[in-house]
């Protein structure tokens, strides 16, 4: 089932057009990997679903109904979650706040299910229940994002470039929660420059040039095609 849908996209900021004419169609249960360089577009993608930048032409339709236009919070509740790229977190604020905020209106009971969802998907984060996310590393910081984007249970999952600045052994456990999630049968639209990191776990790769779709198919696909690879992914 078609859950997300982007038809002839065109969006930017002030005069700057980043993303052209652009269709991308996400459908349930997938995970859809969004690859490219530095400015192609991929985060101004995120931002024109969540609603935080509103594209000059085109519309977005989620579970069939438009989306454009509205509130990044109205957005949210309808069912769709961002984990952004510079994690958003509150560094004064314990783990635990920091999860519990995202579901200040949702009972006791909601709460604790989906901390417990979360502390399943990533243990380290139960083992630093009490701590300040301000103290602690950057993977464990990336942990505590993802995490706070799926305590809502979201219908989709959007993470903005989740390996970002991470050594390559924290981005397996980033990625090994993700699979986690994926496993779920959780609908996910992942951002990510790491090609190496995602496409384990991709049902559908897209990858971005100047705001426009290069290529579009599966990983097996993409490990054939000897000129894509190497020229935009470097593998």
């Amino acid at each position: 089932m078609l859950i997300l849908s982007l038809k002839n996209i065109t969006a930017g900021y002030a005069k700057a057009i980043v993303l052209e004419d652009m269709n991308l169609d996400i459908h349930e249960g997938e995970c859809h990997a969004v690859l490219g360089p530095n400015g192609a577009g991929k985060s101004t993608l995120l931002k024109v679903i969540t609603g935080s930048v509103i594209p000059a032409k085109g519309s977005i339709f989620f579970l069939g109904n438009e989306i454009t236009g509205r509130k990044t919070f109205e957005i949210a509740r309808m069912g769709v979650s961002l984990s952004p790229e510079n994690r958003r977190l509150f560094p004064d604020l314990s783990v635990k706040e920091n999860l519990e905020i995202a579901m200040v209106y949702e009972s006791t009971k909601s709460k604790k299910n989906s901390m417990d969802f979360v502390f399943e998907i990533f243990p380290r984060l139960k083992e630093r229940i009490t701590q300040k996310a301000g103290t602690m590393s950057g993977g464990e910081q990336q942990m505590l994002a993802i995490g706070r984007a799926i305590m809502l249970n979201p219908k989709v999952l959007l993470l903005d470039e989740p390996s970002m600045g991470l050594a390559h052994v924290i981005k397996e456990q980033i990625f090994e929660g993700i699979k986690k999630i994926r496993s779920t049968g959780k609908t996910i639209l992942i951002v990510e420059q790491d090609a190496t990191m995602v496409m384990p776990i991709a049902d559908k790769i897209s990858i971005f040039e100047h705001g426009k779709i290069k290529w579009e198919g599966n990983p097996k696909d993409l490990t054939k095609d000897n000129s894509i690879r190497n020229a935009y992914l470097g593998i």
